[in-house]
């Protein structure tokens, strides 16, 4: 389990992280999200021991990040943004290296590394030096190192950035391999990333965590009203057809999306379901209703609304 209480950084006068606050346990990966400069990246470098924290408490599997910092980075695994490989190792070589540092005994270190050369698909480029590697085969190799001493515990700082989208979905299905058998707090800028792989959503801003749940629990954090995407045809003028829709009981906004193939596009925002008005509407004024269904809120919509404020 990773616990966090108040846990602050001060970069001089600046609160770079504010008081945070959340529990992770066992087994469950936990997507960690925020605007650039909100606060990710700082509080993954103290979990791991690479920055001190001003104020606050967090403990990873009951060890205390400042009493413990040795015993906590034994069973931390971390990937940070910038990928620290040696360019001119091949993959063994830099492997046996991080062995060393890990003190990993020597006759297991072999065995060790069949093993996390198969689990993260290395097998093709496996005497190649590192220097030669993709983009996504070294952030590969940055996952063979990072697991490579089996932590219970993994801290992923944009594991996919930068890499395509075939590379990028190895990456998640790697991940997701992972999940069996460790807990995984992962930054991410890609939203659909998070969506695909994990089971809860952290959002920080300006420091402080401002959402935390599944997305559906998000989602009704933020959904203030019902969304109606529409699409109509008829010979009336999209003002007309505009004012109409407003007249509806409990619409709060009816936005024109403007006309593609002679139809009319609207969202309408309402304070209660409008559909069955809608269509009643429609049968009024002889509108042909080609399209109507509700819109589901976005992780991207609740980002933006979380974030920005």
């Amino acid at each position: 389990m990773i616990q966090l209480e108040n846990l602050t950084k001060y970069y001089g006068e600046t609160h770079a992280v504010d008081s945070v606050s959340f529990e992770i346990p066992l087994g469950q990966i936990v997507g960690f999200l925020g605007p650039n400069g909100a606060g990710k990246t700082t509080t993954m470098r103290m979990l791991t021991g690479y920055l001190t924290p001003t104020s606050g408490t967090a403990k990873v599997l009951g060890l205390d990040i400042i009493e413990n910092s040795l015993e906590v980075r034994k069973k931390i695994g971390y990937l940070p943004e910038m990928n620290p490989v040696y360019d001119d190792m091949t993959i063994p070589e830099y492997l046996e290296f991080v062995a060393e540092i890990r003190n990993i005994e020597k006759e297991k270190v072999t065995a060790r590394i069949k093993e996390v050369v198969a689990l993260c698909g290395l097998k093709d480029v496996i005497q190649k030096n590192i220097g030669e590697l993709s983009r996504g085969y070294k952030q590969r190799v940055g996952f063979a190192a990072a697991i490579f001493h089996n932590p219970e515990v993994l801290i992923l700082d944009e594991p996919t950035s930068g890499l395509d989208p075939n590379q990028a979905r190895d990456v998640r299905e790697l991940i997701k391999e992972l999940k069996k058998e460790k807990t995984v707090i992962l930054s991410t800028h890609i939203l659909s990333e998070v969506q695909a792989i994990c089971d809860r959503v952290l959002i920080i801003n300006k420091g402080r965590i401002v959402a935390d749940g599944t997305t559906k629990e998000l989602a009704s954090m933020v959904q203030g009203k019902e969304l109606v995407h529409l699409e109509i045809k008829t010979t009336e003028d999209e003002k007309s057809v505009e004012e109409k829709l407003k007249s509806i009981p409990g619409c709060e906004t009816a936005v024109s999306k403007g006309a593609r193939d002679g139809k009319l596009g609207f969202e309408i925002g309402a304070a209660v379901d409008p559909r069955e008005e809608i269509f009643n509407l429609a049968v009024k004024n002889k509108w042909t209703l080609v399209e109507m269904h509700k819109q589901s809120v976005t992780l991207e919509e609740i980002f933006r609304q979380l974030t920005s404020q």
